[in-house]
């Protein structure tokens, strides 16, 4: 056990809601970094998947998830000394700054977890349609900050020359930092789907290449990066006692990863390997076979209902999983995964496609269903094993599991969920492992014992 000071420079990027233009600037200001040749990594604040995928796909840059409702503050601190490679991290925000669990609680907010980072804030507002109203906006925001941690703004879809006037007037009339003014531009916009960007693979790559381009090109031209830097620099110490645990023996992990399955946090990878897995990456989509001498199979989130057709011409792969998971190899099968080891899945046009039969039931297209069961949650799996999660799809199924009781964070609601039996954890539930490294112990222990068998 050792205590190390974290000096590393770092930044979070926040907002007034969501759609002002956190992701744009995030993109933009890492852009920025690597062509100074600064090395960079980036967070995103929230169980989000999608944002990091971009950073660390499209843009080559390591980027991990952390969240203050997940894990306290010396877990979350000792996450982030973890992973902070380089010389300054960029932490996107999640909804607005203070938005955290529930709407109106600071846990899980942006400004929760900039005061547990003890991180400067640049907080990007809208400016479409609007002028000294504006700074009204801003003044409520420092009003909250009583850690006056807020230290810049950038003003998103106004033009150039009307952003550059209102931003030193908001700039003189309350004494933060204005630091640039980005108008609209409809070419370097990244389209949406039900469950946020659209991901990497379901991009073009010389459209994406373009659009960041673009976006490079604009911020570079309208923000003042250099002051960006600096003010990542001036951040407070955070000290943060961290346990190197013991070398294990070590297990081979297949993990799935192609268009349909990536939806992995970095941090329950990193847990994995810790605690002995070597993880060998395969796609359920292109491959005929799971990897050779593994003992043990994750099968993440995604968006599977894109490539269900390909999925289900696999025979070879889905032969292959199912065989070996009723042989006893450990798996740990989470929302897209989990349906993928169900009967069958329905698209939203009831077409049906045979999946790998693991799980008797059929999952089927029902955003109004699913979206009652949206958010943060607390998966209870016995023994007063608690866990953290949550729950976001538009797919539902008829046999959801009943091993574990998922909970809402302030109690108002509850539901069955998972199929925890034997070799089996599969569920809606995308679980966060460091809010309880027992489960990943414990699978690790498992899939060590099949792979002893298998020699």
């Amino acid at each position: 056990m050792s205590e190390e000071i974290i000096s590393k420079s770092r930044i979070v990027i926040a907002a007034e809601k969501s759609g002002c233009g956190k992701t744009t600037v995030t993109l933009g200001l890492l852009n920025a970094l690597k062509k100074r040749g600064i090395s960079v990594s980036s967070f995103k604040c929230g169980p989000d998947y999608i944002d990091p995928l971009f950073h660390r796909e499209v843009l080559n840059i390591p980027s991990g998830n952390l969240d203050t409702f997940f894990t306290d503050g010396k877990i979350t601190r000792e996450i982030f000394l973890s992973e902070a490679e380089g010389d300054i991290s960029v932490i996107e925000g999640v909804m607005g700054l203070y938005d955290g669990i529930g709407g109106t609680e600071e846990c899980g907010s942006t400004y929760d977890l900039a005061k547990t980072l003890c991180a400067p804030v640049i907080l990007v507002l809208d400016a479409k349609g609007v002028g000294r109203t504006l700074a009204a906006s801003l003044s409520g925001f420092l009003s909250y900050d009583r850690k006056r941690l807020i230290k810049g703004f950038i003003l998103n879809r106004v033009s150039a020359s009307y952003g550059k006037k209102l931003g030193r007037y908001m700039e003189k009339e309350l004494g933060v930092s204005f630091l640039g003014a980005l108008p609209f531009d409809e070419t370097i916009i990244i389209k949406s789907r039900h469950l946020g960007l659209l991901t990497p693979d379901a991009i073009e790559k010389e459209e994406l290449k373009n659009k960041l381009e673009g976006l490079g090109e604009l911020f570079e031209k309208n923000i003042d990066i250099e002051r960006m830097i600096e003010i990542a620099k001036g951040n407070g110490e955070i000290r943060s006692t961290i346990t190197y645990p013991e070398p294990a023996e070590t297990v081979k992990l297949a993990v799935a990863r192609d268009r349909a399955f990536s939806f992995y946090y970095r941090e329950n990878l990193r847990m994995l390997e810790t605690y002995g897995a070597e993880l060998f990456y395969f796609s359920p989509i292109n491959d005929n076979h799971l990897p050779d001498g593994i003992g043990g199979l994750i099968l993440g989130g995604g968006y599977p209902e894109g490539d269900l057709e390909a999925l289900s011409k696999n025979t070879e792969m889905l032969c292959d999983i199912r065989k070996k998971i009723e042989g006893g190899l450990p798996v740990i099968a989470e929302c897209g995964g989990f349906m993928y080891l169900l009967d069958v899945i329905e698209d939203n046009e009831k077409r049906s496609f045979p999946m790998a039969g693991v799980i008797k039931g059929k999952a089927f297209y029902s955003p109004k269903d699913a979206k009652k069961r949206f958010g943060y949650i607390i998966v209870e799996r016995g023994k007063g094993r608690r866990m953290r999660g949550h729950e976001f799809h538009y797919f539902d199924s008829d046999n959801n599991g009943t091993d574990a009781i998922a909970k809402k964070p302030d109690g108002s609601k509850e539901w069955p969920c998972m199929h925890i039996k034997d070799n089996i954890i599969a569920g809606f539930p995308h679980l966060y492992y460091p809010s309880d490294p027992e489960f990943a112990l414990d699978f690790i222990k498992k899939a060590k014992d099949y792979q002893g068998q298998k020699k």
